[in-house]
């Protein structure tokens, strides 16, 4: 594997995947001896990405009427399709 001018290489597929390292992710480097060594810092970004989706999905949920707070997804998904809309009294599935 060849070092770009700028100091850079490709880290190969499965050595990625098998350390966890996606696109976004941090890492640091250290010296052991005379090898470079790559560790993944902090959280994935997927992850991150994923609380952020629940924290507006969450912010987008209490701003709707209380109408529409009982509704699940299906039940939305209905709605914004122009299918008629009836709320259940059973409670939401998928809610943590």
């Amino acid at each position: 594997m060849l070092v770009t001018e700028k100091g850079q290489v490709t880290i190969p597929k499965h050595i990625r995947q098998a350390a966890g390292v996606a696109p976004g992710s941090a890492v640091s480097f250290s010296l052991e001896g005379s090898k470079i060594v790559i560790t993944p810092v902090g959280t994935a970004v997927k992850d991150d990405r994923r609380a952020k989706l629940r924290a507006a999905a969450a912010r987008v949920r209490r701003s709707m009427s209380l109408e529409f707070q009982q509704l699940g997804a299906e039940e939305i998904m209905n709605f914004l399709r122009g299918d008629e809309v009836k709320a259940t009294t059973q409670p939401r599935r998928g809610r943590r």
